[in-house]
């Protein structure tokens, strides 16, 4: 039935879905208006929930990247590396510094 009314085959039908929809909506809003807004509720706060977990899990990793930097900066100092690459905790690899000799 639906299918004739979106192919424009039964024009009856549309016009006494239109007409019910109509009649109808008076009742039908005020038990949907409810449900959407909690439906909104719901979606707000799991928004929130997941902004917070994400700014939880980014300092997470912001702290092990510190870690892992200042272990690497440990790691370059004890092996009498020194000078600024070992300070800034950057420059060439162990990897990197056999293969260019």
């Amino acid at each position: 039935m639906l299918e004739d009314i979106f192919k424009g085959g039964n024009i009856i039908a549309g016009l006494a879905i239109g007409i019910g929809a109509a009649l109808l909506a008076p009742v039908v809003v005020p038990v949907l208006r409810p449900l959407a807004k909690s439906a909104i509720k719901a979606g707000m706060m799991a928004y929130d929930e997941a902004m917070v977990a994400l700014a939880e899990l980014n300092e997470t990793a912001g702290d092990i990247f510190a870690e892992a930097r200042s272990e690497m900066a440990e790691e370059t100092t004890s092996n009498g590396a020194g000078g600024a690459a070992a300070r800034s905790g950057r420059g060439r690899s162990k990897r990197a510094t056999h293969m260019a000799s």
